[in-house]
């Protein structure tokens, strides 16, 4: 689980440094592992990544990406990962709603972050309730 989790870290700082050739090695690595070894804790926010890389690389990959997100979604339920399932979930309706579909995205954020009973002081859940401020103004 260690070697996944330093992956992804990795790559969300070459994201972040616009080293997006170093970013898509380290997400291609962490979900190589996650097949060969069966170490699939961290699949999900690989996906997700993923999914954010191809958008800072150009806005033009929103198809790719959506796809993306949907997958870290998909796999963050099957696991019972309500915690993957959010970041995925702000991820998405962020793309949406700069595609203006703001209702969608609100609702489909609402609907994850209404799930919650705890940790509303994390800063997942904070960013949650913030987009969900903004996208019913």
């Amino acid at each position: 689980m260690v070697r996944p989790r330093e992956l992804c870290w990795l790559a969300e700082a070459c994201i972040a440094f616009n080293q997006f050739d170093k970013a898509s090695e380290a997400l291609d690595e962490a979900l190589a592992i996650a097949e060969t070894e069966g170490d699939c804790y961290y699949e999900a926010e690989t996906h997700r990544l993923r999914g954010e890389l191809l958008l800072r690389k150009s806005e033009s990959n929103c198809v790719e990406a959506e796809a993306c997100f949907d997958r870290a979604i998909e796999v963050a339920r099957q696991q019972g990962a309500r915690w993957w399932e959010l970041r995925a979930t702000v991820s998405l309706a962020r793309l949406l709603a700069k595609q203006g579909h703001r209702d969608e995205a609100r609702a489909m954020l609402a609907e994850i972050y209404n799930g919650f009973t705890e940790g509303f002081d994390t800063s997942d859940l904070k960013e949650a309730r913030a987009l969900l401020e903004e996208l019913g103004r």
